[in-house]
C-alpha cells in the first residue's frame, strides 16, 4: 500500500509539473516571442484603412464586382465563411464536382470575356482545401485584367503592372508557383 501512495503522488506532482510547464510556460513564452518577433502576422495579418478593418491579408474574401479581381471558389460555407473552413470533400470522380467545374469554366469565361478555345486556370474554378486561399495565379489575374481595367476605366497595361507588383514568388525560390494576394491587389488598385 505504501508504494501504491508513493506512486500516486510522483504521478500527480510530474502532471501538476507538465501542466505548468506545458499549458502555461511554454504558451506565455511563446506568445511573448511573436508579439516581439513578428505582432503583426501574430494578430491575423489584419488589414486596416481609416481605422476600419478590411481583412486579413491570410483569407479570401468573396469579391464578386467587374471592378475587383476575384478570388478562388470557396468551400467555406455560403462564401468565405471563416468559421467553417473546409474543402468539399468531392473526389475526382464525382459528377457533382465536374458539374460545378464545368459551369464555373463556362461562368468564368463570359464574365471575363474570354473566347471558348482560351484555356482557364485549374485555380479559377476549384476551390482551395481551406476554401479561403487568398492568393490567385498570375495567369488567373493577368486573364482578369482586361474586364477589371473596363469596369474601372483604367488601361489594361496599368493593372498589369499593379499585378507583377504584387505578384509573389515561389517560397524559399523553388516551392509552389507565383501568386497574386487578391485583397492586396484589389485595395491597391482602389488607391486609383
Amino acid at each position: 500500500m505504501k508504494n501504491w501512495v508513493t506512486e500516486l503522488r510522483i504521478a500527480l506532482v510530474a502532471t501538476l509539473f507538465l501542466t505548468l510547464i506545458l499549458c502555461g510556460i511554454y504558451p506565455l513564452i511563446i506568445w511573448a516571442l511573436s508579439q516581439g518577433l513578428f505582432p503583426g502576422r501574430a494578430n491575423g495579418s489584419l488589414i486596416m484603412r481609416k481605422d476600419t478593418l478590411v481583412g486579413s491579408s491570410l483569407l479570401s474574401q468573396g469579391f464578386t464586382d467587374p471592378k475587383y479581381f476575384h478570388p478562388r471558389p470557396s468551400a467555406a460555407g455560403q462564401g468565405y465563411d471563416a468559421t467553417v473552413s473546409a474543402g468539399s470533400n468531392l473526389g475526382p470522380t464525382s459528377k457533382k464536382l465536374a458539374d460545378t467545374v464545368r459551369q464555373r469554366v463556362a461562368d468564368y469565361r463570359a464574365g471575363n470575356h474570354l473566347p471558348s478555345d482560351v484555356l482557364v486556370p485549374v485555380d479559377a474554378v476549384t476551390a482551395s482545401a481551406s476554401g479561403l486561399d487568398p492568393h490567385i495565379s498570375l495567369k488567373n489575374a493577368l486573364l482578369q485584367a482586361p474586364r477589371v481595367a473596363k469596369a474601372r476605366g483604367l488601361s489594361e497595361e496599368r493593372l498589369r503592372e499593379q499585378v507583377r507588383v504584387h505578384t509573389e514568388g515561389r517560397d524559399l525560390g523553388i516551392f509552389g508557383e507565383p501568386r497574386v494576394n487578391v485583397l492586396m491587389l484589389n485595395l491597391a488598385i482602389d488607391k486609383e
